[in-house]
């Protein structure tokens, strides 16, 4: 067992970049109660940091995570309200990674199962060590992956969503990286490098602006053709006041350097 001292989640900073870990490796990092709400105060706590530019999620041990805690689950089979509680807090912490108004990029090794392959799809980047491997396999013990098939339909297409679904089979990385549920597949050995690389140039442009950026993306998803074109020449004309904007096109005019003031 984790001792108590022993933090659910740890928190590492490093030029502009903070990394959550998942740290209960000997339950395979399962998304307890008690793993859900340390996720979700972590989740807050970086949002409001304005030090915090991107977020790099990851886990310790083998396994990225293994889903919810089907023990903690079996010993409440009895009590609707106590489940009800679970999938809803679940749910509300992977909101909270599409509404962080920072970047989230997943850093995965090992297995990603269920409601763990849902936390790697509401992440908005993902890369992969080539060993990884990603399953929705609630089918195989009768309890269909109807949560996590709310990120993973909103990440790779119908019918693959539906035979990870139906099938309950895992996939390997870089099945997972055709089919667009992770961004990049790297050799294991370097997936902490590669994952920072790709942080750090994120990290290097305008909060503001990727603040922006992010929530835009998520909201024109859900409207119409025409709704969504409306909505984001409304997004881009309020950016244009924004001072890191005119920044940008002035520096680039005169083919230097921008200097973010991040508003």
């Amino acid at each position: 067992m984790t001792d108590q001292a022993t933090p659910l989640i740890t928190l590492e900073r490093d030029e502009g970049v903070t990394t959550l870990t998942l740290n209960q490796p000997e339950r395979r990092n399962s998304l307890s109660m008690a793993m859900l709400e340390a996720l979700s105060e972590q989740l807050e706590r970086v949002a409001a940091d304005d030090a915090t530019r991107v977020v790099i999620l990851a886990a310790s041990g083998p396994v990225f995570c293994a889903g919810h805690d089907l023990r903690e689950i079996r010993g409440q089979l009895d009590q609707h309200a106590a489940q009800l509680a679970l999938f809803q807090l679940c749910s509300k912490v992977m909101q909270q990674i599409v509404h962080l108004p920072k970047p989230v990029i997943a850093r995965v090794a090992g297995v990603a199962t269920a409601a763990g392959c849902q936390l790697v799809a509401s992440c908005d980047l993902a890369v992969a060590a080539d060993s990884a491997r990603f399953a929705t396999p609630g089918v195989n013990i009768g309890l269909f992956c109807s949560t996590p098939m709310v990120a993973l339909s909103r990440n790779v297409s119908r019918k693959h969503a539906m035979e990870m679904l139906l099938t309950g089979e895992l996939i390997s990385a870089p099945r997972a990286e055709q089919i667009g549920l992770v961004n990049r597949v790297v050799d294991e050995q370097v997936l902490e490098q590669a994952t920072a690389q790709l942080a750090r140039t994120i990290a290097g442009k305008s909060s503001h602006t990727l603040t922006i950026g992010k929530a835009a993306f998520y909201r024109q998803l859900e409207l119409p053709l025409a709704d969504a074109y409306d909505y984001t020449a409304k997004v881009m004309a309020d950016n244009l006041q924004a001072e890191d904007a005119r920044e940008g096109i002035c520096a680039f005019l005169d083919k230097r350097a921008p200097s973010w003031s991040d508003r």
